[in-house]
């Protein structure tokens, strides 16, 4: 993983989590890796990657058994809110990113449809 330097890691860390959630590379109710593996994945210190992990629980989008480790929810309502507040943030963002270079709302969803 490439890490910007003007964003905590941390931070990268909850957000190419949570994507692999809602895009289903990590499906309800599977086993996270431990900490100690994913930041050694990672290239992290443990510390960084357990406040990743503790922001994702607080979040609710993973939750701890005690003595079992890590898991995903199975909160599937939970896992599409979130994906749909991404999609947003998405569609946000290519909509400016659009009006910076002149297009309107309508020109921007036309020109999806037309390049497709």
């Amino acid at each position: 993983m490439q890490f910007e330097n003007n964003i905590p890691i941390y931070i990268q860390l909850v957000e190419a989590m949570k994507l692999q959630i809602i895009a289903g590379q990590l499906n309800p109710g599977d086993r996270i890796p431990s900490v100690r593996e994913l930041a050694m994945l990672h290239k992290v210190n443990p510390n960084t990657m357990q406040k990743a992990l503790s922001e994702l629980e607080d979040e609710a989008l993973i939750y701890t058994e005690r003595t079992n480790g890590k898991f995903v929810t199975e909160d599937r309502e939970l896992i599409a809110k979130h994906k749909k507040i991404y999609a947003d943030r998405l569609a946000t963002r290519y909509l400016e990113s659009m009006a910076a270079i002149g297009f309107d709302a309508e020109a921007a969803i036309s020109y999806i449809g037309k390049e497709r």
